[in-house]
């Protein structure tokens, strides 16, 4: 059973084999969870990978589901005791969306929405540095320093020559109008923008405010696919806490959303003209607040 080393990974993997085996003995989570002594809902976050399981677990749970393959039952513990070792990002601190960038780093593609901002993978350092002092309130040098770390090193993710990854963004014109910093540094985050458009594993379109309303005018999600599984994961950011939804109905109705942004969106070519003359429309310098 060859898994990725990204422990999220091992997790997905251990938690979709758990499944099936409880589905083959015809019992439901709620069973399983009142003999683990457990909540139904720990029960589901173990199954969709949100959650690490020890390898005690494991065995109980191969013997609620009548496994009697012992090398089975070993290849199981030992993937939970892989599963709980910790990714990259741990060794950085307090990461509050760890949960996400363990997906992320697991996925095979990437398709996200952004009404406000450009996104993290494809944020210069300047661009990202200011995004997060400037959204977090209260927060210290430390904390500051330890997101700006996080989000940079994800982008590896996206220039790894050996893990294809397929990232496609549909940008709100509000993110590109938006000056976040400076002039100068949204300056150059829009050239930036554009250089990774013209990537053959990248894909940037604009939904220009002409197109009025559409089905993302709720907010941003983002949808993550993965090579080992059929199932995605739908991503929705928010302040105190993220939300993610997993259902094959969540994740269709949002996919569908998706492609309705994408037609509504100017095509890759003409989004880097719009990019392009929307980075020589910045103005000159910012004024300050309550100066004219």
């Amino acid at each position: 059973m060859a898994v990725n080393g990204n422990p999220t990974v091992r997790r997905r993997r251990l938690g979709a084999e758990l499944r099936r085996l409880r589905l083959a003995q015809g019992l439901t989570s709620t069973q399983v969870a009142e003999h683990l002594l457990i909540s139904q809902p720990k029960v589901s976050h173990l199954e969709n990978g949100r959650r690490a399981i020890s390898p005690r677990d494991v065995r109980d749970l191969c013997g609620l589901y009548q496994v009697t393959d012992q090398q089975v039952i070993e290849s199981l513990m030992d993937l939970a005791r892989k599963a709980n070792q910790q990714g990259w990002w741990v060794a950085c601190g307090a990461v509050p969306y760890a949960v996400y960038i363990g997906l992320e780093t697991a996925a095979a593609s990437v398709r996200s929405y952004e009404p406000l901002l450009i996104p993290g993978l494809l944020q210069t350092p300047a661009y990202a540095a200011a995004v997060i002092e400037e959204t977090i309130p209260l927060a210290t040098e430390e904390q500051i320093a330890v997101r700006l770390e996080v989000r940079l090193r994800r982008q590896s993710r996206v220039h790894h020559p050996a893990r294809p990854f397929r990232l496609w963004v549909v940008l709100d014109e509000s993110a590109l109008r938006r000056v976040v910093g400076s002039p100068e540094i949204m300056h150059a985050q829009l050239e930036h923008l554009n250089r990774l458009g013209e990537q053959p594993h990248i894909t940037v379109q604009v939904l220009p405010h002409t197109a009025g309303a559409h089905p993302g005018i709720s907010g941003q999600f983002s949808i993550l696919d993965f090579p080992d599984t059929a199932k995605g994961t739908v991503y929705l950011e928010r302040f105190t806490s993220d939300l993610y939804l997993e259902k094959r109905s969540d994740v269709g109705h949002y996919s569908a959303m998706f492609n309705h942004l994408q037609t509504q969106s100017l095509p890759p070519e003409a989004t880097r003209s719009f990019i392009t003359g929307a980075a020589q429309e910045l103005p000159a310098e910012t004024p300050m607040p309550g100066r004219p």
